[in-house]
């Protein structure tokens, strides 16, 4: 059975799963960012400070993600 076109969801099923997908997105970066300050704090990565530590924690995050999603438009 090919997925459901979002537009042929109900309103109150798109807020909840628009939800659902910020809920995990907020979940999986906050557990990047615990992971990255554990990485840090054993030394196995430098704390670089500031921005270069939002770029590691941009780089950390894209390499852990980068096969865990599917194309666009193919939930």
């Amino acid at each position: 059975m090919p997925p459901a076109d979002w537009n042929l969801l109900t309103d109150e099923l798109q807020l909840a799963l628009s939800r659902e997908a910020l809920r995990r997105a907020a979940e999986t970066l906050a557990e990047h960012a615990r992971l990255l300050a554990i990485e840090m704090e054993q030394g196995t990565l430098n704390d670089r400070g500031g921005p270069d530590a939002l770029r590691l924690f941009a780089a950390v995050v894209t390499a852990t993600n980068q096969d865990s999603f599917g194309p666009v438009g193919h939930a």
